[in-house]
């Protein structure tokens, strides 16, 4: 089986956020939904996770309709339960707790076996200085790469 190209990114996530620690979490989905994702019809603009009694879910994730899909094709933004152990639910539960930590979906991929997966992260929101910072970080990499490039 060949590797899949899928690979969703929530690019804001690492500059709004100081990510501390990750998961990778399993997704629970239905027909129509992992055929659209393998697609790469899928966007993490906007979306958050939190913990609830029976587990960790993603709000607001999208996912496009599936093409082909008949009168059972799911809905594009619907709550989707992740699927980890109970020592990360725990641990993430207890990080949401705290004042001004958040669990932020990073990426969708899909797996060598064909699984949908999502990496999410326990960050903390960064101050307007601190995105300052990233900015001018990222300004000089360039410079310097265009540098090397002539």
């Amino acid at each position: 089986m060949k590797q899949s190209e899928v690979n969703i990114k929530n690019r804001r996530a690492t500059f709004d956020y100081a990510i501390s620690e990750t998961f990778t979490a399993g997704i629970v989905l239905t027909g129509t939904e992992i055929k659209s994702l393998r697609q790469g019809k899928a966007s993490l603009v906007d979306t958050f996770c939190y913990v609830a009694a029976n587990g960790v879910w993603i709000k607001n994730m999208y996912i496009a309709e599936y093409f082909y899909g008949s009168y059972n094709n799911h809905m594009e933004r619907r709550d989707r339960k992740l699927l980890l152990n109970k020592k990360e639910i725990d641990r993430l539960a207890k990080a949401g707790k705290e004042t001004g930590m958040t669990i932020i979906p990073l990426r969708v991929f899909i797996n060598e076996r064909g699984l949908a997966k999502m990496v999410i992260g326990i960050g903390r929101g960064k101050k307007e200085y601190d995105k300052r910072q990233a900015i001018k970080e990222r300004e000089d990499k360039r410079s310097i790469a265009r540098m090397f490039e002539k």
